[in-house]
């Protein structure tokens, strides 16, 4: 376990909960060496997924003595604090210091390994499992071959695609195809008979993401064929071990594309990478069912505190 006060971040003095702020680019160098530090497995602290969702979510961040805080505006919760882990009784302050800033006392991305460190945090919080926002990690290299009986399904719409498109490309992400890829999920998202918060406020994620790729240190891919963007792919690297997939779209019209840019992202970071991280699925059915027909080797299934109102009876506890 790392010593908070041993981190080289050059933090100056303490911040207070006054000191909420949004997201900068100027701020990733700092987020990022927490990230390396603590190693966090959920994809909600990669930096380029809290710099382009902090608008749709009203996120904002300080640090607390020497955690990295982040709060959550839309969900009412504060993220657990990313650094050395605080004691029951410190989180116990630190959710009072919440209220008493009119904020939400509670917490979400709380891991069953903390949990199970201090199980007494039950005699002050309410624990709740969120199986709606589990995060699905695979093996790079199990995407990659797909190997065994319940990927053969996935094998043939491979074969199937590079049969009927023998003259497919795969490009990275960069110059005129992020136009394209964009234009792809512009026209996706159209395509649907109703238009839903959710599909616009993962656009507007996007959109910000292709502003500030490079900046972000985002990489991707394309498939292209005939001179039209199938389907593309996003991702950074979450820690050493693990990337994140932020986005995908493939053209439904073109059969085997999602599975073929699957492969592709896999095939392109197996020597980067021991696990992608494929994020969740939000409770939505069909999205499970997709997620689950990988195999993922892991699913981390985040827990959230809520604290108990008792426990403001007596704020010196």
């Amino acid at each position: 376990m790392y010593k908070a006060g041993a981190l080289a971040l050059k933090v100056s003095g303490k911040s207070d909960l006054s000191e909420f702020k949004k997201f900068t680019l100027n701020d990733r160098e700092l987020i990022q060496k927490y990230i390396d530090i603590f190693k966090p497995l959920s994809c909600e602290y990669n930096f380029a997924n809290l710099y382009a969702w902090q608008d749709t979510c009203k996120m904002s961040w300080t640090l607390y003595q020497e955690r990295l805080l982040v709060y959550d505006g839309i969900s009412g919760y504060a993220f657990m604090p990313l650094g050395e882990d605080f004691y029951p009784h410190e989180l116990v302050i630190l959710s009072l210091n919440l209220k008493n800033a009119g904020m939400s006392p509670n917490f979400s991305l709380v891991s069953l390994n903390y949990l199970k460190r201090f199980p007494e945090i039950e005699d002050h919080y309410i624990v709740k499992e969120e199986p709606d926002s589990a995060e699905y990690i695979y093996n790079t290299n199990s995407l990659d071959n797909l190997t065994g009986v319940k990927l053969h399904k996935k094998r043939n719409l491979i074969s199937q695609f590079k049969r009927f498109y023998p003259d497919f490309e795969i490009h990275l992400l960069k110059g005129k195809y992020r136009q394209k890829a964009l234009m792809l999920a512009r026209n996706l998202m159209d395509r649907h008979k109703e238009h839903s918060a959710t599909l616009d406020h993962e656009f507007y994620a996007m959109e910000k993401t292709f502003d500030h790729f490079d900046e972000l240190g985002l990489e991707g891919l394309v498939i292209n064929v005939r001179e039209k963007i199938v389907a593309f792919c996003v991702f950074s690297e979450l820690c050493h071990s693990t990337y994140d997939i932020q986005f995908e779209k493939a053209d439904t019209d073109f059969k085997g594309a999602a599975q073929v840019i699957n492969q592709e992202a896999a095939k392109y970071l197996k020597d980067k990478c021991q696990y992608l991280n494929r994020e969740q699925d939000l409770g939505i059915k069909g999205l499970r069912r997709a997620k689950m027909s990988y195999v993922p080797e892991k699913l981390i299934t985040p827990y959230s505190l809520i604290y108990n109102p008792a426990d403001l009876q007596d704020p010196n506890w």
